[in-house]
């Protein structure tokens, strides 16, 4: 969805502009500080440039191009070998946690205009506004709810088209990933009881208060 804020509405309709002025800094950066080859990165770049003229409507396809480009060439340089297997070792971890996500998200919170297994009747009772007690609510949801790696991503935006309000959206994003049951049982054999309590009450309470300010913030 477009963000409502003008300036965001701003940075998402400049997106594709603003990857490509990174892509020019970060391929400036490859050949300066990297010494990789002027030729190589300008063929890429050619490319790249190519697909965005032949396919206007579907950046994505540069983009991608761009990726693999990218990786190519490191592969003929055995200094860099390393870090194109580190990411694809990276890539095979996180995307079947990404997948599961989204197929669990979307089997509970529904797609939009249709309903999951949860109704959005529930969400929107809960956490539908942006007051205190349901960014509270949120962010101890968040702290006992077992977040894998990028799966809160999808989840929280389902929960988002279900009628969760943005404040307890932030809320559950902060306090997901830093606290789960089975995190606070390790963190408590570590540093004792009562400075794991103090601990987990932090991040409830910081992730509220910054749920809580971002959602009632107007828009600017």
């Amino acid at each position: 969805a477009v963000p409502d804020s003008p300036v965001w509405t701003a940075v998402y309709d400049l997106k594709w502009i603003t990857t490509g002025l990174l892509a020019a800094g970060f391929g400036g950066l490859l050949i300066w500080q990297w010494n990789w080859s002027v030729k190589q990165v300008a063929g890429l770049a050619a490319v790249v440039i190519l697909a965005v003229l032949v396919f206007p409507d579907h950046p994505q396809l540069a983009f991608a191009i761009g990726v693999v480009g990218l990786m190519m060439i490191a592969l003929t340089r055995n200094q860099d070998r390393e870090w194109v297997d580190q990411s694809w070792d990276f890539t095979k971890q996180i995307l079947p946690l990404l997948v599961m996500g989204v197929f669990i998200a979307g089997l509970l919170l529904g797609r939009p205009g249709h309903e999951g297994l949860i109704p959005n009747d529930w969400v929107q009772a809960a956490v539908g506004d942006n007051s205190l007690g349901s960014t509270a609510l949120a962010s101890v949801l968040g702290a006992f709810m077992y977040f894998s790696t990028l799966t809160e991503i999808p989840i929280v935006q389902a929960l988002m088209g279900a009628g969760m309000g943005k404040g307890p959206a932030l809320a559950l994003l902060l306090a997901g990933p830093a606290l789960s049951l089975p995190n606070m049982l390790v963190i408590r054999t570590v540093i004792g009881t009562q400075k794991t309590l103090v601990y987990c009450a932090l991040v409830v309470v910081m992730a509220t208060i910054s749920g809580f300010v971002y959602g009632n913030i107007q828009s600017f």
